[in-house]
């Protein structure tokens, strides 16, 4: 019997498959949303036999404003309600580059996407319904200025500050949803899974990432270690109910005042988010 609709976004690599095999073995029927499919078969092969539960491959550019459109009215045809979405998927770049959507890309992914695609999915969430945003311990360095949601170039771009960035904005989309959302019973968090050996802290010289592989992976958390955090505020039933909140390590943990009560950087965002939605005539 199944517990329910899952989605995880980034569902074949990293993270995204311990949070995919996870949801599996709990008895979810889980929507895996998959930017390379050639890459994602294979994962969808192995977890569908290991566990034979009720998987569906679905494509998904989390960098295209009107693929993700495409995307959620295709879930919302498929599927009545949605138990957990997991906004797992994220990417470090390592040279400016832009979206088709005039976002720089990092932005454009990590945030905007997931932003988006958490509001197109709302008519099929309601009371229960526990949604995580994957964030990271960059988000202290991060910062949202006017040009957040603007395009880059490579003589302005910062790989690890546009990383911040994105993740201070998706604790802020947290904060806001939390609050407009709770009368609807949906919870809606983030998780920090702390420095996690994936291929996301690559840093594109061969020298520099055999050195990673060699000295510092050992040191840090694992694919598993790091998505047991995103898993136990989407499972455990100790945190039903539990919204607006930054996990980590598996707890809830006390918001930094700083980041907290910073109103003018979260006014600042809702209404830059609302723009970049609207030249490219997007309405959720």
């Amino acid at each position: 019997m199944s517990k329910g609709i899952a989605l995880v976004t980034g569902a074949d690599g990293g993270m995204g498959t311990i949070h995919t095999l996870t949801l599996a073995k709990a008895g979810y029927e889980v929507i895996m949303a998959c930017y390379d499919t050639k890459i994602a078969q294979s994962t969808y092969d192995k977890i569908k036999a290991e566990t034979n539960a009720e998987l569906h491959f679905m494509q998904v550019d989390l960098g295209n404003l009107q693929d993700i459109i495409r995307f959620a009215n295709e879930v919302k045809q498929r599927f009545s309600s949605l138990q957990i979405l997991l906004n797992n998927a994220g990417v470090l770049c390592h040279k400016g580059k832009n979206s088709v959507n005039g976002v720089e890309y990092t932005a454009a992914v990590n945030y905007l996407g997931h932003y988006t695609l958490t509001h197109a999915l709302l008519p099929i969430m309601g009371q229960g319904t526990r949604v995580v945003s994957m964030v990271s311990i960059a988000y202290a360095v991060g910062k949202i200025k006017d040009d957040f949601l603007s395009e880059t170039s490579d003589k302005k771009f910062n790989r690890f500050t546009t990383y911040g960035n994105s993740k201070r904005a998706l604790y802020y989309f947290m904060l806001d949803a939390a609050e407009a959302w709770k009368k609807r019973g949906i919870c809606i968090n983030v998780a920090d899974p702390d420095i996690v050996s994936t291929g996301i802290i690559r840093q594109g010289n061969i020298v520099v990432d055999k050195l990673c592989d060699w000295f510092f992976r050992p040191l840090i958390n694992t694919p598993e270690e790091g998505a047991a955090t995103m898993l136990a505020a989407a499972l455990n039933p100790e945190f039903e109910g539990v919204t607006g909140c930054y996990f980590k390590k598996k707890k809830v943990k006390k918001h930094k005042k700083r980041f907290y009560n910073n109103i003018a950087e979260r006014e600042l965002l809702r209404k830059i988010t609302l723009q970049a939605l609207e030249r490219n005539h997007i309405e959720l």
